[in-house]
């Protein structure tokens, strides 16, 4: 990191599985604790950019493409879960899935680097 502290870690260097569980569980609690909902979608938002930048690095637009629409139909799907499991069990649901994938398919994976 650079001395002003502003400098992103190197993208090939990020696990993303707990960036995106981060994105998942804390975007949920940020909102339920805050009120605000747009706030923890901001939360959700910048770990979901953050990861697929990672992913980018490391496997290449389909996979980023892929894991994207995982981590988003993830948090869609949070909402209907929630009513039949209870909020916090249909979070960590799709948390656990989101995050499992993103370990297996990109965190694996460090030492590759995707090229076109």
């Amino acid at each position: 990191m650079a001395k002003d502290g502003m400098t992103l870690t190197p993208a090939e260097q990020v696990s993303t599985a707990p960036v995106v569980a981060l994105g998942l569980v804390g975007g949920f609690l940020t909102a339920r604790e805050s009120g605000i909902r747009p706030l923890g979608g901001l939360l959700l938002a910048a770990a979901g950019a953050l990861a697929g930048r990672t992913t980018m690095a490391k496997r290449g637009p389909g996979m980023t493409v892929a894991l994207g629409a995982l981590y988003l139909l993830g948090f869609g799907a949070s909402h209907p879960l929630a009513k039949v499991l209870g909020a916090w069990p249909a979070v960590l649901s799709v948390t656990a899935v989101s995050a499992a994938a993103q370990h297996l398919l990109v965190d694996r994976h460090r030492q590759r680097r995707w090229r076109p």
